[in-house]
């Protein structure tokens, strides 16, 4: 498999959001349209094509973003390039340099859930034979918690903003990348469940009550829009691909 993985990197070399066009032995033509990346997830350890422990839920779900932006921001290249959508060009262009943006968050997000983790991890394990050591402690886990928090919120916007772009190309993208838009909306929809749950998990554990109750009225109604726009862009992939 290691094999394989490094061959395809040596064939693939992408650089911005629209690569060097690749050539393939049997003479076609591939415009690279998004930033790739490798890797293979596991529970814990070294996963997600990282060496760092602690990769998790939450790392997987921002993982799952930065592939459906990716497809979501392909979809748009692919349509930039035909001729027959030109009235959408602008439309494609925007979609692409914001969705660049959501893409590159996304995917430090992977790194920024687990140092979240290691981070509560760390303080679950600091010294309590004293009061004074118990106190520290308490304020540490806290202090830890309330990051444990943030992060998979901000992954949760971050993926609510993709499908937002998603939303806007529906009926202004090169339906021949249906499948690829509705993949995308997948994944998109799998990352703010995702990161919903690794809020909720951490959620009991924030001691400030004003952030707390931001995180779970703002997260509710992210979610319920990440619902209404996942299961339109379905509706509509599924009516373009089968009349």
């Amino acid at each position: 498999m290691q094999s394989t993985m490094n061959n395809i990197k040596n064939l693939v070399e992408v650089k911005n959001i629209v690569g060097e066009p690749i050539v393939t032995p049997d003479g076609q033509t591939i415009i690279p349209v998004s930033k790739l990346s490798f890797g293979f997830g596991g529970a814990g350890g070294d996963s997600l094509g990282g060496s760092k422990q602690g990769y998790g839920g939450g790392s997987a779900a921002a993982f799952c973003g930065a592939q459906g932006t990716g497809l979501v921001t392909m979809v748009a290249g692919q349509t930039a390039v035909k001729k027959s959508y030109e009235a959408d060009w602008p439309l494609c262009h925007e979609i692409i340099e914001q969705g660049k943006k959501i893409y590159d968050e996304l995917t430090a997000q992977v790194d920024r859930d687990t140092d979240a983790y290691n981070l509560v991890a760390a303080a679950f394990k600091m010294p309590k034979a004293t009061d004074e050591e118990k106190a520290v402690r308490r304020k540490a886990i806290a202090d830890a918690t309330l990051v444990a928090t943030e992060v998979p919120f901000e992954t949760l916007r971050l993926s609510v903003a993709a499908l937002e772009l998603a939303d806007k190309m529906l009926g202004h993208y090169n339906t021949n990348c249906a499948s690829d838009l509705g993949v995308g909306g997948l994944n998109l929809h799998t990352c703010v469940h995702g990161a919903w749950l690794n809020v909720l998990i951490n959620l009991g554990g924030v001691k400030d009550e004003a952030k707390a109750a931001f995180f779970s009225e703002e997260g509710k109604k992210l979610v319920a829009r990440a619902d209404e726009i996942a299961q339109r862009i379905q509706d509509t992939v599924n009516h373009d691909i089968m009349g």
